[in-house]
């Protein structure tokens, strides 16, 4: 038996790998007929079957038979927590409203907080969950959750503790962002400096000591914050050791991206607006730029992200269900993947990098999660399929035929 595979705890083989390693090559970088050994978690043996010798290893073995093995898909930016519907603002929207006119006649996001507001921590837990369960359904085993619904510290906090509880009760590893600067709430309308103050000297103290999230978000736009208002979060949220993501340039060009790079958050979001300049920004500092098709089709937006650009500059890009209420309620990272290709001309290729590599980067888990690479975290799915351009081609016909979380087989 070969030394390296003597030490692992579980052997999967005859299998294709989809590694997504840029290091191993192009694309989807496949390795076919290897075998994929885990120990402790973390993927340990990468290696082809011919002349592997299994001899007299006595742990389990997956013979996958030419099945796919992917890294696992992640969702690295959702609203899932929340109470009431939307259904009449997507009404209105029929009626030929915008999302910025909804939005000032008291629907979008102040109408959720209202029912989150009016919302046990028991029933906001129980409409969670099977969203979340949608999602490791299809083979998300990393998601990000914001809050940004309760808009107070008190509610801001009962999402996070919910967002918490989700993570304990559920095999999945959640990534938890404070999103208090969702919109300004009706207590603090023409007093916008004063909530941000609010959220600078005590949400976010609060948040960090007792460790309910691990990152920061900002809505930065005209119907929102300003530059100058994400500016002082982003400082705040640095003094805290928290990681930084910004919701920038979906209806106009406020420069958030620019001042996203600058700060060197994980991500920007969004971006159908952004310009060459925020481009180059992104690139010089690493940051990803997360696109959100879904909110792009529901809300029938016209202008898409600057695909062209990211790919010149070579900004790698993220795709998220951006799961709401109210501008995305999908909960299908594949339908993301989809409508990633068919209306941006991502190549699926691209589409599965998505939700996985540059996802993984999106997140601060970069060098942890996202290929199939020695070392990593064993977060990986196996599928029957033949093409992995079935992923992003084919929506809702086939689930994987296993979900592998930190090297165990797991279940919803």
């Amino acid at each position: 038996m070969d030394q390296e595979i003597s030490n692992c705890d579980r052997l999967w083989t005859n299998a294709r790998l989809v590694t997504l390693d840029p290091a191993t090559g192009a694309g989807y970088a496949m390795l076919e007929h290897y075998a994929l050994g885990v120990s402790d978690g973390l993927i340990a043996v990468i290696a082809p079957m011919e002349g592997l010798d299994l001899s007299g290893f006595d742990k389990e073995v997956t013979d996958c038979r030419g099945a796919l093995i992917t890294p696992g898909f992640i969702d690295c930016h959702t609203h899932l927590v929340y109470g009431g519907n939307r259904a009449g603002d997507f009404v209105k929207r029929l009626q030929g409203m915008s999302y910025e006119q909804i939005s000032r006649t008291g629907g979008g996001i102040r109408s959720t907080m209202q029912a989150t507001r009016a919302s046990s921590e028991e029933e906001l837990f129980l409409k969670a969950r099977p969203r979340l369960l949608s999602l490791i359904a299809e083979g998300c085993t990393m998601v990000e959750i914001k809050s940004g619904y309760g808009l107070n510290v008190y509610d801001e906090l009962k999402m996070l503790r919910v967002v918490q509880r989700l993570r304990e009760e559920h095999p999945v590893r959640i990534s938890a962002t404070l999103l208090a600067a969702h919109a300004v709430p009706p207590e603090y309308l023409g007093k916008s400096d004063a909530y941000v103050d609010l959220i600078c000297t005590e949400l976010i103290p609060r948040v960090s000591i007792q460790k309910l999230a691990d990152a920061v978000d900002v809505f930065c736009e005209k119907i929102a914050f300003t530059a100058m208002q994400a500016e002082r979060l982003f400082l705040a949220a640095r003094d805290y050791g928290l990681g930084l993501k910004i919701h920038a340039e979906q209806l106009s060009d406020t420069g958030a991206a620019a001042l996203a790079a600058a700060y060197g958050a994980w991500s920007a979001d969004h971006l159908e607006q952004l310009e060459e300049e925020g481009v180059r920004a992104l690139q010089q500092a690493g940051t990803v730029a997360t696109l959100l098709p879904g909110a792009y089709y529901f809300l029938k937006e016209t202008r898409m992200p600057p695909v062209a650009l990211f790919r010149e500059y070579r900004v790698p890009m993220a795709l998220s269900t951006d799961l709401n209420p109210g501008s995305s309620p999908f909960a299908s990272i594949r339908l993301i993947m989809n409508l990633a290709c068919l209306l941006w001309g991502l190549t699926p290729e691209e589409a599965l990098a998505g939700v996985t590599r540059n996802a993984a980067r999106a997140l601060g888990w970069g060098d942890r999660l996202g290929t199939l690479t020695v070392g990593k975290e064993a977060d990986f799915l196996v599928w029957d399929l033949e093409d992995p351009a079935q992923l992003p081609s084919e929506v809702g016909l086939s689930a994987p035929l296993q979900r592998v979380l930190k090297g165990v087989v797991t279940r919803a």
